[in-house]
């Protein structure tokens, strides 16, 4: 495994000048691609969008905007767990059903709380309750597995998938969990603010306006309470990741275990954490889904697992461990969903998609594979 925790020493002062600079420039260009490529698409579909309707379609819009942003919310929460897993050098292959499960489970213990008696925000935390529960328990048994007994990590939550996908059907009776209360729409479906265009309208902050016809039609939800909550969750993460010991833990486990061992960090209950922390991520995806739709889906994670995966590493984060960030992520999944919702308003058959999408993903391995081969060349001048 590739030790990645070492001090790069400056090229230059150890005498290695010549195409020091070029290597530089390469390792710069390997950090900001994902950056300069969503630039670049977003200025290529706002260009090409109006041309392929005629004008009569534009493609920065508030509403594409807000679409883009409640699009990101599951891959993206899915992302994050997935990006400490892979900083630490393992995978999960559990977390689209973990989400499908803690649908399941979240839509459960809120109609039943609220059958029972319950508030409904009671019977709203009771379901968030449930979801992370669930998840916890599934995350500390991988970690587990992964870490006591040594069980190859792929392995470990391939297994797990499957179970997971069993136990969801059969705590939903392989149908969708329905009955729940009509408030829980608002929760997953109100917005910060709402905005209504022309003489007649306006901004309204915490209040859904009462209207209808021609003004509803037009009228633009701005934040929805889910993408509210998933900022959250990443302001978290960035704080855990880049801020707090778990943080600097997660990059020398990934780095180098053996490194990380001989230095004193636990590190068999830091995987147990790390594997936790991405069921509990993919565990609050799938609340926000029961309360988007108000129903309990046993297979809404199903098809979300390898756009995560992907969002992922064009983000950044290293398939070898050890290099990644948050925002890193977060521009990953934002590319994946800028350019699947280019590419329906230009009307590109879905299969189109998925290759693309794929390209992009083997792009950014490539990055960066070479962006580990400048660092090798310099931490090989550094020590001539």
């Amino acid at each position: 495994m590739t030790d990645r925790g070492s001090t790069v020493a400056p090229v230059g002062a150890h005498g290695v000048g010549a195409g020091s600079s070029l290597q530089r420039l390469a390792l710069l260009l390997s950090r900001m691609w994902a950056w300069l490529f969503l630039g670049l698409m977003v200025l290529f579909f706002v260009v090409a969008v109006p041309l392929s309707t005629g004008g009569s379609v534009d493609f920065l819009t508030v509403r594409n905007s807000q679409n883009i942003l409640v699009a990101i919310v599951p891959v993206l929460l899915l992302g994050l767990g997935q990006t400490f897993v892979l900083i630490a050098a393992g995978i999960d292959l559990s977390v689209g059903w973990m989400m499908s499960l803690a649908s399941v489970l979240s839509a459960l213990a809120l109609r039943d709380s609220y059958n029972a008696g319950a508030a409904l925000p009671v019977a709203v935390l009771a379901g968030l309750a449930a979801a992370l529960l669930g998840a916890c328990v599934v995350g500390f048994v991988n970690g587990w597995i992964i870490a006591r007994l040594k069980v190859p990590a792929f392995i470990v939550t391939l297994g797990t998938s499957f179970i997971l996908r069993g136990v969801a059907y059969l705590m939903s009776d392989n149908s969708t969990v329905i009955g729940l209360p009509a408030g829980v729409r608002a929760y997953g479906n109100d917005a910060l603010a709402y905005y209504i265009p022309g003489a007649s309208g306006g901004v309204y902050l915490l209040h859904r306006p009462e209207v209808a016809g021609d003004l509803l039609r037009h009228m633009e939800i701005v934040f929805p309470y889910p993408v509210l909550a998933t900022a959250f969750v990443v302001g978290v993460a960035m704080f855990l990741l880049h801020r707090t010991q778990f943080g600097r833990h997660t990059y020398a486990i990934g780095g180098s275990m053996d490194a990380a061992v001989r230095s004193g960090i636990p590190v068999d209950a830091h995987v147990i954490k790390v594997y936790m922390l991405s069921a509990s991520t993919a565990g609050i995806a799938g609340f926000l889904s029961t309360l988007r739709y108000t129903a309990g889906s046993a297979v809404i994670g199903d098809s979300l697992l390898m756009s995560s995966i992907a969002a992922v590493i064009i983000g950044g984060v290293s398939m070898f461990g050890g290099a990644g960030t948050v925002i890193g992520t977060v521009i990953g999944a934002l590319i994946i969903a800028v350019l699947t919702t280019g590419l329906v308003m230009l009307n590109v058959d879905a299969f189109w998609q998925f290759i693309v999408v794929g390209a992009v993903v083997i792009i950014a391995v490539l990055i960066d594979q070479s962006r580990d081969l400048v660092m090798g060349k310099q931490r090989k001048g550094a020590s001539l």
